[in-house]
């Protein structure tokens, strides 16, 4: 009974030695948001050098939708992607000018403002279409610049629904007049 007795009280610290290993306990450690599924990816198109329409992936923690696939397309190429001669034909936001009450003057003067992607087109889906405004482009819209909006705003239907059938696209440009897009022009490469 006595060596029973000292193989037990012999095997207990043992187990507690084998149960640890040196790892201290450290309690909860944050390490950044939770662990999530895939991150959104949209195309938005941009010209070639050859003036040929070229879809380009971006990632957007925004849940896709045109609005939002429209504002990153009007962000225009990266910096690696004009080393690759893509550009853009749309009117990108930047400065705008803006009427200001002038001091001790008869009229209003101009003053440059940082403008959004919201302050150079509106985009609105009702009535089973969708439509893209541009509100401060100077001139009429170029087919190029229409098609990079059409092919933008039927990807992003596609990503935010699958499956579905996108709705037809309507590009109004400063001058007033619509223009229906076909996508007959858009690439998936």
């Amino acid at each position: 009974m006595r060596a029973l007795r000292r193989a037990v009280l012999l095997a207990v610290p043992a187990l507690c030695a084998l149960t640890s290993c040196g790892i201290p306990t450290t309690g909860v450690v944050e390490a950044g948001g939770p662990a999530g599924g895939l991150v959104p990816t949209i195309r938005v198109y941009f010209v070639a050098g050859d003036d040929t329409l070229v879809a380009v992936p971006r990632r957007t923690v925004a849940p896709v939708d045109v609005e939002s696939a429209v504002a990153v397309l009007l962000e225009g190429p990266t910096e690696a992607e004009r080393v690759k001669r893509l550009t853009t034909r749309l009117p990108l936001p930047g400065l705008l000018p803006t009427a200001v009450p002038a001091p001790d003057t008869d009229g209003p003067i101009e003053v440059p403002q940082e403008a959004t992607a919201a302050d150079v087109v509106k985009v609105v889906a009702e009535d089973a279409r969708v439509s893209i405004e541009l509100t401060a482009a100077s001139g009429e819209l170029t087919g190029l610049a229409v098609d990079q909006l059409v092919c933008t705003a039927l990807g992003a239907q596609r990503v935010a629904e699958p499956g579905a059938e996108p709705l037809p696209v309507t590009v109004t440009g400063p001058g007033g007049r619509p223009v229906e897009g076909t996508g007959a022009s858009c690439s998936d490469a």
